[in-house]
């Protein structure tokens, strides 16, 4: 689903699935902050008309306005893995971004290395996205789907293995997980091990002494992924399944 503010024009893309049904809920518009809403108690809704608050009848506004009381705040359900994760705001999960960009999400703590993946995924025309802890990136892969997700060992001092994140993806239904690629990197990892990265259910594994090299290693490994699932995605979109 895409929202237009009609207050600032920036663009808000919703995965579908995403939005609550039977509700009316609001949502801030992560640019201008005015407020948006999106109805869906309809039997049959349509796609929902943005409406915004002029902040200059920011006093009288709320006299004006309908029956609000079936609407609420838009923030993401908790993940049933993280008893410690507390729903945030939804504007700190929802961007506005191009048609067609290609998205990344970022999830790395150490700040060479994070320089590096951003040098390689400017260079490769991604829009890079920096998560700053667990919680955030959750909230983020909840409310946009990316197309290419890195994630390091001990990103937010936890462990791979133990990570939500990692559990979060490793979790997701084949419709989106075939969509991402996912790109682990660790000191532990020997990069472009494939058997590692089978194992592991990520598309590419990478050491970090080879971040320098990262926009070719990714270069080649998304190529042949892309060559590997050809038919498959082919064949989805001609049965409407994609």
């Amino acid at each position: 689903m895409e929202i237009v503010c009609e207050s600032c024009k920036a663009k808000l893309n919703i995965p579908d699935e995403k939005v609550p049904q039977g509700k009316r809920v609001s949502v801030a518009c992560p640019r201008c902050k005015n407020k948006l809403i999106i109805d869906t108690t309809a039997s049959k809704p349509e796609i929902p008309v943005p409406q915004f608050q002029d902040p200059a009848e920011s006093d009288s506004a709320g006299e004006d306005m309908a029956d609000t009381s079936n609407e609420e705040t838009y923030k993401p359900s908790q993940f049933e893995e993280m008893s410690e994760f507390d729903d945030m705001e939804a504007d700190s999960a929802l961007d506005s971004y191009e048609e067609g960009e290609k998205l990344a999400l970022v999830m790395v703590d150490d700040t060479k290395h994070s320089e590096k993946i951003k040098t390689a995924l400017d260079e490769l025309e991604y829009n890079s996205i920096r998560a700053e802890n667990t919680q955030e990136a959750v909230a983020k892969m909840r409310f946009q789907n990316f197309d290419l997700v890195i994630l390091s060992d001990l990103f937010d001092n936890i462990p791979l293995e133990q990570s939500p994140i990692f559990e979060y993806l490793n979790h997701l239904s084949m419709s989106f997980r075939r969509k991402m690629f996912v790109v682990l990197i660790g000191d532990k990892f020997r990069t472009m091990d494939h058997m590692m990265a089978f194992t592991l259910s990520a598309n590419l594994v990478v050491n970090g002494k080879d971040l320098e090299k990262l926009s070719n290693i990714l270069r080649r490994a998304i190529s042949e992924n892309e060559k590997f699932y050809k038919v498959f995605m082919d064949t989805l979109i001609e049965t409407g399944k994609a």
